[in-house]
């Protein structure tokens, strides 16, 4: 199978944006672009994400037990793509404010959903996160 076109094929289905963020065991915050995000059980409530094992801030999201996804609003192009890239610090010049456990959120976001892992599932070459929400918040 052409991967590429695979890719292609799955980029046309519309999708919202995220970033999900934590922090690491030395207190650095990480976060990572993802559009693989998705609600899964209102009772209880679960979401769900996948992110590749080769991601940089893998070991991260993989040790942490707490995330926020930050659903980006439609003029923060910006910010998916610094997320989506990979560098050393993500968050240099970018505002956050510290949610429950220390995780940061992004301003202006639509939406936070603020999670505790309670699973991870192996998928391929990506790892899936379900994740509890325990708060949430929306922006108008």
């Amino acid at each position: 199978m052409d991967t590429r076109e695979l890719r292609n094929v799955f980029g046309s289905f519309v999708t919202g944006v995220t970033v999900v963020t934590t922090v690491d065991a030395q207190g650095a915050y990480q976060g990572v672009t993802a559009n693989s995000f998705s609600s899964v059980s209102l009772d209880p409530p679960l979401v769900l994400w996948s992110q590749a094992k080769g991601a940089r801030s893998f070991p991260a999201f993989r040790d942490s037990d707490r995330f926020i996804v930050n659903i980006l609003s439609e003029d923060q192009r910006e910010l998916s793509q610094r997320f989506a890239a990979s560098g050393p610090d993500k968050f240099a010049g970018v505002d956050t404010h510290l949610r429950q456990a220390g995780v940061p959120a992004l301003p202006g976001c639509c939406a936070f959903v603020e999670c505790r892992k309670v699973a991870m599932y192996p998928g391929g070459d990506h790892i899936l996160y379900l994740g509890e929400v325990i708060a949430v918040e929306r922006n108008e």
